[in-house]
């Protein structure tokens, strides 16, 4: 198992949002928080995807990241099952069967591994 790292965009809202209110990335910062997932959660300031706002990214060593946006205040229990699909991963991808539904539509990048001390001598 994986250990995985959920970043959580808290700043970027949609064009025209009231700029009062709580912005979603916060709200579904707070939601993630309260369910206590078996992953890190970590509040930024940008992923720079304001357009396709509230957006959350998931890396783990050795393993692909993934950027997913247009996602809700709401999709704390999506992100939690597409974490623990990435950390059970034996190659390092994130497994198409299983993941829930905005997983499945609101990939914005996947990133590969960075590469270890070892990768970059050959």
């Amino acid at each position: 198992m994986r250990d995985v790292v959920i970043h959580v965009c808290v700043t970027c809202r949609h064009e025209g949002w009231d700029p009062e209110a709580p912005r979603p990335g916060a709200r579904l910062h707070a939601a993630l928080t309260r369910l206590a997932p078996p992953a890190r959660i970590v509040a930024v300031e940008c992923l720079g995807n304001c357009r396709r706002a509230c957006t959350v990214s998931l890396s783990a060593p050795g393993a692909w990241t993934y950027v997913f946006g247009d996602l809700t205040p709401e999709a704390g229990p999506d992100v939690v099952v597409a974490a623990g699909l990435l950390g059970a991963s034996a190659d390092g991808l994130m497994p198409w069967r299983g993941r829930p539904e905005p997983f499945k539509r609101g990939m914005i990048a996947r990133i590969p591994p960075f590469p270890t001390l070892e990768d970059a001598a050959e």
